[in-house]
């Protein structure tokens, strides 16, 4: 989602970047990055504009700036919508890939797509949000770290990085709200709840009964509640909402991010996951057995390190490199 591709003649003077973020701490639903452009000397005009942080605005009065952003011609902006599945299944890679990278992938998306567009950015700045990172002087490390990781990556633009870029300047308030609005809109959309629920509305009917047909498909999603608060994981009514639409077997539906460990608590009602290992080949024999069990009894959930990565590191069972390949250990040619 993005303003006109068509590009205005005020892109080709040195033009203005905020980048901002919504939705980085719920377990429910997607997480938004947002930008806001303009020409360097459009920026004191967009102070009077009356933007500001959109977290101290309310959804009427952001949805009636929102309007009059993408009204105004002089002034560009996207988002970049991150999936929760995307969200999780980052978090949960062998070499995981945590929300400060993912956050950066993401701004540093967005500058390439605008210019890209061809408008000549000069100055990027960008509200970063760090969470558990310790004392002000390592934080303030983090953030000039990320400045010089994307001047590296971007030679000819400037690099602003700030914990309170939403408050400090103009553009990057437009830019927060751009993100608001955006996943507030993803949240109101009928498709995105419908196809965030439908599977595991399927699931549970494939479960009972066989294939579902289409009016029990519809009643049963009309019973999906979507009284599920703010999302964020100390919130009673999305913890409330989590308990109710938990699945057995396939855990969540899409709309949450089951890597948060919020979703560990459920973990308890999940159906125990038993695996068999191939026979190990290693020092040419097996058990008694001739299979290893490896059990995950809690479903989409991280931990320090896997009971898998365990036994294939002490060497009692086969590299997944070979089984995932059908490799055999071969005694004669």
């Amino acid at each position: 989602m993005e303003s006109e591709s068509i590009l205005p003649d005020w892109a080709s003077k040195p033009c203005i970047m905020g980048i901002d973020e919504a939705g980085r701490g719920p377990v429910l639903g997607p997480m938004v990055y947002g930008c806001l452009y303009c020409a360097r000397s459009y920026e004191k005009t967009l102070s009077t504009l009356n933007f500001a942080d959109s977290k101290t605005l309310k959804e009427e009065k952001r949805e009636e700036l929102f309007e009059k952003l993408k009204a105004n011609e002089l002034i560009g902006w996207a988002v970049d919508v991150i999936d929760p599945r995307e969200l999780s299944a980052k978090m949960l890679k062998k070499i995981k890939i945590n929300l400060n990278e993912i956050s950066h992938d993401s701004a540093s998306g967005l500058v390439t797509r605008v210019l890209n567009m061809g408008v000549l950015l000069t100055d990027v700045r960008i509200f970063f949000l760090l969470r558990g990172c310790g004392c002000m002087w390592i934080q303030w490390e983090i953030l000039r770290n990320i400045e010089i990781k994307l001047s590296e990556r971007f030679p000819s633009i400037k690099f602003v990085v700030a914990k309170k870029a939403d408050s400090l300047y103009p553009v990057v308030s437009g830019a927060s709200i751009v993100a608001k609005v955006a996943i507030s809109h993803s949240f109101d959309s009928s498709k995105f709840f419908l196809l965030a629920c439908l599977f595991f509305v399927q699931l549970n009917r494939l479960q009972e009964t066989g294939p579902c047909e289409t009016g029990y498909l519809m009643k049963q999603l009309k019973n999906m509640t979507r009284n599920f608060g703010s999302g964020y994981p100390g919130d009673p009514e999305t913890k409330s909402w989590l308990e109710k639409h938990q699945h057995s077997v396939f855990g969540f539906p899409s709309l949450v991010r089951f890597s948060w460990g919020t979703c560990t608590s459920y973990s308890k009602n999940m159906v125990e996951v038993v695996w068999e290992s191939d026979k190990t080949e290693e020092d040419g024999s097996s058990s008694s057995s001739g299979k290893r069990q490896l059990k995950l009894s809690s479903f989409g959930v991280t931990t320090s390190k896997r009971k898998s990565e365990e036994i294939e590191s002490s060497g009692k069972s086969r590299s997944k490199f070979f089984q995932s390949r059908k490799l055999e250990q071969l005694a004669n040619f």
